[in-house]
């Protein structure tokens, strides 16, 4: 199951009972990676997403893990920094809109209490700001194994923090954590060398969206050639997995196959792709060893037994998309199943 943002936890942060009901009800996926996380207050960009960093946060997120234990599945945490994808509002206070770089975001952010707001330009990350950042994703995903989750995702992908960091467009720094690949990619891999060493390598995967055009990204001429060095490094970490997003069918432009099978070489090790993809396509790309894995996303969001409608070629219910950001239960836990 993707990581999907669904927005159902308290305005603080802190993840409510209906999202246990709401992932246990999914625990057959096989592995559930969980909406994005914020491992700190200045990661925290949308209203209402979930955090890692306070023990009541550890103590909430106890209850969903707990709950889709007992169902039979196994989830990972995804710990998502938003950076510059944020808004004061949707932040706990004395939390700050940072980035790698001073790059304005054009668009709105939604926020609770005025609705749709401009981005505010981010304030380009001090060293020590940047370190800040960094330990906040290896706490966060020490928070993750107490609560209970059996590995963590790094999100990497959809320009987001560690995203803006190895893209040009969004880095323009001219010290050593910007300008060459190595160091574009040096936020990503101290992230991930630092989290591994913190709770091991086999828990730790990453989410990478190369050719993504999500929050102002833009494709640049090395791209591919630069993902594959990203990889190649990430794969010396020897991490569980890298999540490969391709958001062809949502508007973006498609991942390239070359791109993809680069990248899986130099990784050398498990793929999860996802992307658009429906049963049948899954089983084509699995079988032809393209990845160990395919993720769904939407799918499960209207379906939370989707694996049963999938081994029985039942009808799948449409998803609700005003209500996939709203809180409560509506267009949450009440889509019917096949025994109801």
């Amino acid at each position: 199951m993707a990581p999907m943002t669904r927005s159902r936890a308290t305005p603080d942060h802190t993840p409510t009972p209906i999202m246990a009901t709401y992932y246990a009800d999914r625990a057959d996926a096989g592995l559930i990676i969980s909406e994005g996380t914020a491992p700190d207050a200045n990661g925290c960009g949308y209203a209402r997403i979930p955090g890692l960093w306070s023990p009541a946060q550890v103590t909430a997120w106890k209850v969903v893990t707990d709950a889709v234990h007992k169902a039979g599945g196994r989830i990972a945490a995804q710990l998502m920094h938003c950076g510059r994808v944020s808004h004061p509002l949707n932040m706990p206070e004395g939390a700050s809109v940072l980035a790698p770089s001073a790059v304005a975001l054009e668009g709105e952010m939604y926020t609770d209490q005025e609705g749709p707001k401009p981005y505010p330009l981010a304030r380009a990350m001090s060293e020590s700001e940047i370190e800040t950042a960094i330990e906040g994703f290896v706490s966060a995903s020490r928070n993750a194994i107490e609560a209970g989750f059996d590995m963590v995702e790094i999100h990497g992908a959809n320009g987001y923090l560690v995203d803006q960091f190895f893209s040009p467009n969004t880095n323009l720094r001219t010290d050593a954590w910007g300008g060459s690949v190595e160091n574009r990619s040096k936020f990503a891999l101290e992230v991930a060398r630092r989290v591994t060493a913190a709770i091991g390598a086999e828990r730790v995967g990453i989410r990478l969206s190369p050719h993504g055009v999500f929050n102002g990204i833009t494709p640049w001429d090395t791209l591919a050639a630069d993902f594959a060095y990203l990889a190649k490094q990430l794969g010396a970490l020897k991490l569980a997995y890298v999540h490969l997003v391709d958001h062809a069918a949502m508007g973006a432009p498609e991942v390239p196959g070359s791109t993809k099978a680069a990248i899986a070489s130099a990784f050398a090790g498990p793929m999860i792709l996802s992307g658009g993809y429906d049963r049948a396509r899954a089983d084509v790309d699995l079988a032809e060893g393209k990845a160990q894995l395919i993720a769904f996303g939407r799918p499960f969001l209207s379906n939370p037994d989707l694996v049963a409608r999938m081994r029985t070629g039942a009808e799948l219910n449409a998803p609700d998309f005003g209500t996939f950001y709203t809180p409560g239960e509506k267009g949450y836990n009440d889509y019917p199943k096949l025994n109801a």
